[in-house]
């Protein structure tokens, strides 16, 4: 069960390090973009075509590794007071409830959309470049397939926490910067703590006999 959910998750892991490399993509189409617009006063016609479509992709190819993380949003202000095995009774009934009945109504939608698409290789409408997007519909598929598969391994998650009492944690590899920077910040207090200590120590009464002002 264990070696089922650490391959969910290094799937979910290689997809989203791969597509998240389309930011490079977007950010080249937006800054060219704004050089030939306000610079030349020579706009494309394909810049806003390929932001949509690199933003698109990765959106939807990051979700199951998000997912896998515990990135995605939830009610902290509640789940974080219950006990792992409360957490993740809730969770295992939750998938069954709405995760999985979304992204197989996602997969059937994706690929009806994809079918059609490509049955006529749709172009943009945004933009008098032509942009082809029908494969950005085949994208929706790709990213429903992977959550179902990263769904199922959180599933196996959830029974393997009600079972030990304990999460099965995720692979450590990305953190956030807020959190980095808060730990650099605990650090730091903690580098620091023996002067904050000597600072506010109150005297001794050995002290006071050595002549050490009270």
């Amino acid at each position: 069960m264990i070696d089922c959910i650490r391959l969910a998750d290094r799937i979910s892991a290689w997809f989203g390090k791969a597509f998240a490399w389309t930011i490079l993509g977007m950010t080249f189409g937006v800054a060219y973009e704004v050089f030939v617009r306000y610079v030349l006063n020579s706009p494309t016609t394909w810049s806003l075509d390929v932001s949509y479509i690199m933003y698109g992709t990765m959106f939807m190819m990051g979700g199951a590794y998000t997912l896998s993380r515990g990135g995605h949003v939830r009610g902290d202000f509640l789940y974080r007071l219950w006990s792992a095995r409360t957490q993740a009774r809730v969770e295992l009934v939750l998938y069954f409830l709405f995760f999985f009945p979304g992204v197989l109504a996602l997969i059937l939608a994706g690929w009806k959309y994809a079918y059609r698409s490509w049955g006529y290789l749709e172009v943009s409408v945004n933009s008098p470049a032509g942009i082809p997007i029908f494969q950005l519909k085949t994208v929706i598929v790709a990213a429903g397939v992977l959550l179902l598969i990263q769904g199922v391994a959180q599933v196996l998650r959830c029974i393997v926490c009600i079972r030990t009492g304990e999460w099965l944690a995720a692979d450590d590899d990305i953190e956030e910067t807020e959190v980095l920077l808060a730990d650099r910040s605990v650090h730091g207090v903690l580098q620091h703590g023996t002067e904050a200590v000597d600072i506010v120590k109150p005297p001794s009464a050995d002290d006071s006999r050595d002549g050490r002002p009270s």
